[in-house]
């Protein structure tokens, strides 16, 4: 039982230690991100038109 109870807490210390070490994104990153993501539907949508502008005429 105590053998179990230690490799619990091993695994469990592993864990915290491999999840706190991952990159955290700035506000401005997630800023820059939704920015970006925003033009880029803007293109999309404006091919989108364009191609429908060409099939019409």
């Amino acid at each position: 039982m105590k053998k179990l109870s230690y490799l619990f807490i091993a695994l469990f210390s592993l864990s915290l230690m491999t999840t706190s070490c991952r990159e955290q994104k700035s506000t401005g990153d997630k800023v820059e991100d939704a920015v970006d993501d925003a033009g880029d539907a803007i293109e999309d949508a404006a091919d989108d038109v364009e191609d429908a502008v060409d099939d019409n005429m």
